[in-house]
This record gives structure tokens, sequence and C-alpha cells, in this order.
């Protein structure tokens, strides 16, 4: 069975969807959303949390900000903790005196889901993509989803990418071969904002999510198995790694959520071509080592909204071949910060020789963060910039 033609048909309702999808309706372009899982697990998703000033300027200026504007939080501060002693960067009063505003992921998902409803878009919960040909999306089941084009936000695993790079499309990528536990837990935060700890047993990292949530991290070896992390375990860790005897207890609460993140980074060659363009981390997998995914996908939705609105509204196809080259020198851009945060967070392990050299590079980075004001400032710029 076919349903219907429609002018793009989205792949993913994660933030790259949903807010390629609002733009669209917005600019009078039909579109259906087909995300495989249901609609519980989508909006209760619990992601990143961080918001550039460019993804919230997006947002504001589309009449999609409405939640993170009445209930986020603004940061302009983070902590930096080590056997050297704290320090603060303030952020906001450096480089660009730019901050942070930090809206948990999921609630901003059940913001673009509610408005793209409320414009009168179709979105199919259940609805798991198997083959994209031509601008036919083939549904598990049998059923049949066409458009004009097709845009896969359906993340680095998914059918979008897949199909593209079937069809010869290269990836560069790079495993970090550092791996963290993310820990979810209802307590308050303990740190005004985001703490990063450099410990010899690994980093120790403090987000600071709502007032009653926090996500913390747990540099682990690669392939831990989260089940063997008791709730005691996670708080004594932390506690060590952030070294709460010098510096205060963490509030502690229940353990809602934890998972192995493995750290790897991606970047297709090519974001699109023909009738299948890419954006989120369908486009380009990044580390979570400075936040920049969410604000990538925001990013990237922004553009290709630009560029289909081009292609189907004036038959004017110079946008979508320019897409790629307008978003891959940001995209690189934020992968080579993302690399440099996570080299100032995590020291090669042993002994030997080259171990204590690059250890030592690495307390470096710190302490030129912590006395130099052009090292700040290229820290502000970068890890607010997008």
């Amino acid at each position: 069975m076919t349903t219907a033609q429609v002018g793009v048909v989205i792949v993913g309702a994660g933030p790259a969807g949903l807010v390629l999808g609002n733009l669209l309706l917005d600019r009078g372009i039909d579109c259906v959303i087909l995300e495989r899982r249901d609609r519980l697990a989508v909006e209760g998703r619990a992601r990143a949390g961080f918001l550039a000033p460019h993804s919230v300027r997006i947002l504001t200026g589309n009449g999609l900000a409405d939640g993170l504007l009445a209930r986020g939080r603004t940061h302009t501060t983070c902590l930096f903790r080590s056997d050297r002693g704290e320090f603060t960067l303030d952020y906001g009063k450096l480089g660009p005196g730019e901050p942070h505003t930090v809206y948990p992921q999921q609630e901003l998902v059940r913001d673009l889901i509610a408005e793209y409803l409320r414009r009168g878009g179709h979105l199919r919960f259940g609805a798991e993509a198997e083959e994209i040909t031509d601008g036919r999306v083939r549904l598990r089941g049998g059923t049949d989803v066409t458009g004009r084009y097709v845009a896969g936000c359906d993340g680095h695993r998914g059918i979008g990418r897949a199909t593209l790079t079937a069809h010869g499309t290269r990836t560069a990528r790079r495993d970090h071969g550092v791996s963290w536990l993310a820990v979810l837990a209802a307590a308050p935060p303990s740190l005004p904002a985001t703490g990063y700890a450099l410990h010899e047993r690994g980093f120790a990292g403090h987000m600071a999510r709502t007032a009653s949530a926090t996500r913390y991290y747990l540099q682990c070896p690669p392939g831990t198995d989260p089940a063997d992390w008791s709730e005691d375990r996670i708080w004594t860790e932390l506690a060590t790694r952030m070294r709460t005897a010098e510096f205060g207890p963490l509030r502690e609460g229940a353990v809602l959520e934890k998972a192995r993140v493995d750290l790897r980074s991606d970047v297709l060659e090519s974001l699109g071509t023909g009738r299948l363009w890419l954006a989120g981390d369908a486009a380009g997998l990044i580390s979570p080592s400075a936040a920049k995914g969410a604000n990538l996908a925001i990013l990237q939705a922004e553009s290709l909204a630009h560029a289909l609105e081009g292609a189907l509204a004036r038959g004017d196809e110079a946008p979508l071949a320019r897409y790629t080259g307008a978003c891959l020198p940001r995209i690189w851009h934020a992968h080579e910060f993302s690399h440099w945060m996570s080299t100032l967070l995590h020291g090669p392990d042993g002994d030997d020789d080259t171990a204590r050299y690059g250890r030592a590079l690495q307390y470096a980075r710190l302490e030129s963060l912590r006395t130099l004001r052009s090292h700040q400032d290229f820290f502000a710029e970068n890890y607010t910039g997008i």
C-alpha cells in the first residue's frame, strides 16, 4: 500500500526532525514525520540539555521556544577540579559573553511535538523505516510513504545514513577510546552549573539539569556493564573524583538511569544527494565532551528547511546543492573543539614515558585555561558557539 505523496518525508522525531518539520510547516510545505518508537519513549528519553545561544535564537525566532524561555535556566559558569585545586570560569563574561540555556532535551522534544501537531503536522509513531528508494520510504509491514524529498533525521544507526553510505558516501571517523557511565540522579545540583573533575581514576562530570535532577558522568573502561555499578558504588566514586573531602559533599538521590556512553565521532563527506538529505546525528555523530550534538542538529535543521523551501516553493535546487558546503565547516569546527575538550578531560592510562608526557600536557592545558585570558576567551567562544 502506498500513501499520497507529500513534500518531505522526515524519518526520525528527534530534535533535528522535529525542528525541521515545524520550520517546513511554517513555510507552507507539507510533510510527515515517521518515528519508529512510541510517543511515550520519544518524550521520555533523557538526553542532553545544553542549548547554545544560536540554537535559542533559531527556536525563538520560529516560535518554538515558549517552554525553554519559561523553564530553561541560564548558565554562564563552569568549574574545574583536580589535585591542584579548583577554579571557576565565568564564560558569560569572556569571549563573546554569551550563556548556555539548560533545558532537558526530553522537555524540548515534548514542546516540539506539541507545536508540530498544533500546526497541523502529521506524525506517525511506531512507523519503522526499512528502506529509502528515490523518495519512497518503505515501512515495516509493507506500507510506503512517498515524498518529493526525504530527510533522514533518524540518528547514526538509521536508514537515512545507511542508504547514503550504501551509495558511496564516505565517512571520516574516530573512536576516542574513552567511555563514560552516564547517570541521571533524582538529586538537586551540587554545583551552580557544570563541573569537570580530573582525577587519576578518570574523569567525572556534574551537569545541572533541573532543580531536582542532575546528570553525572564517570569515565569507565570500554565495555563496562552499567549493571555492575550499584548506587553506593556510583556515589562513592563520584565523591572520590569530585574530591568532596576537600570541596564539600554532593547532594545525593536515587539513580534514575545509568548507561554507558562510548565517545565516538564521525562526519559524512556529503550530507545528501538527489532526493535524500540528512540532518542531526544521521549526518555526523559527535562525542558529548562539549555538548554540541543537539545544537548541530538544530543548526542543520534550519539550513535544510531553507534549502527544501527553495526547491519545493520556488523550484530552485541551488540551496540544496549548497547545503553540505554550508554545514560542514561548522560541523568540523564543533568537532575540533569537542576533540580539544576530550583531550583536556581524559588523560592517558599507564605509567610509561608516553603516558606521563600526555598527562603533563593535560595539566598544562588546564593551567593555561586557569591563568591565560587568551585561552579563556578561546574557551568561551567555542564552548557556547556552534
